[in-house]
């Protein structure tokens, strides 16, 4: 006679449990660290000189015309960097995808700036781009002196400047993740597309978009973040935020505020419109993301 079966243990559950209890102590750390961070801000924004002032902070920060400029200077950084610094490693990926001739040399070249260090990248090209730095010199050598401008001393170029150095940095990521898609994607599918007569534009337009949909936008959200509230290092090493405030962004706001000015109130005001602003942007794009992976 045989017994009643025997009730199979639920490993999997275990093997969840034992995953969460390895991980609960670093989470516990980090909860706290960032959960204390985001309190203090909070207090701080809304109390000045020890009272409390609910938002009257915020109002304050929203009407100074410096924290506006400065907004206006981060919404262009997003607007032109981030078309550009995509379609670019877009269009570099698929090259070396193809096989460009030197295409291992090229890849380097590209990823390399991206390993360095952003204050080395600001120093560098704080030197490269003064009114007698290299680029000026090198253009006055080629008969080009016309086009020699003082790139970071002038309000007209400075901000132009700046985009273009971030765009330098941050390419190498892009072309890199988009080439390792690429590389993944069934070669069957370009065989495909060119036996029925597609020439390099449409098979890359119908082929390798389709297939890179979900890279691009994991990269445009990286980079979106990034040119939204990410280039303090940026601005602080190339221009400081000038000349005057041509090329001051948010986080200088809230550094000037901080250390120079002392008002510690303005700066976490102008902080937590800042992370309110980054939230909802990235809950807007899961939720599309959810959205179209629905419909799809």
């Amino acid at each position: 006679m045989t017994g009643a079966p025997r009730k199979r243990r639920p490993r999997h559950r275990l093997r969840v449990l034992e995953g969460l209890l390895w991980i609960a102590p670093a989470a516990a750390v980090i909860a706290f660290v960032f959960g204390y961070g985001l309190y203090r801000l909070v207090e701080e924004a809304v109390h000045r000189d020890g009272a409390y002032v609910g938002l009257g902070n915020v109002r304050i920060a929203l009407q100074d015309p410096l924290f506006r400029s400065a907004v206006t200077h981060n919404l262009q950084l997003l607007a032109f960097g981030l078309p550009l610094v995509t379609a670019l490693a877009l269009l570099i990926s698929i090259l070396l995808y193809e096989g460009m001739w030197g295409w291992r040399i090229h890849r380097g070249v590209v990823f390399v700036p991206y390993l360095l260090p952003v204050a080395v990248v600001g120093v560098l090209f704080s030197q490269l781009l003064t009114l007698h730095g290299l680029v000026n010199s090198s253009l006055e050598a080629l008969g080009l002196g016309s086009l020699a401008h003082d790139w970071l001393g002038n309000p007209d170029y400075a901000l132009p400047s700046l985009i273009g150095v971030v765009v330098w940095k941050e390419l190498g990521f892009g072309v890199i993740i988009f080439l390792a898609r690429l590389l993944a994607l069934p070669t069957e599918v370009y065989e495909a597309a060119r036996v029925d007569g597609a020439g390099w534009w449409r098979t890359h337009w119908h082929v390798s978009l389709p297939g890179l949909r979900t890279i691009i936008w994991f990269y445009l959200v990286i980079e979106g973040i990034t040119l939204l509230s990410w280039v303090f290092n940026y601005v602080f090493t190339l221009t400081g935020g000038g000349p005057g405030d041509a090329t001051g962004v948010i986080e200088t706001y809230v550094y000037d505020n901080l250390t120079t000015y002392r008002l510690t109130w303005l700066a976490a005001a102008a902080a937590s419109i800042v992370l309110c602003v980054v939230a909802a942007l990235a809950a807007g794009v899961l939720i599309t993301r959810r959205i179209m992976a629905a419909r799809a």
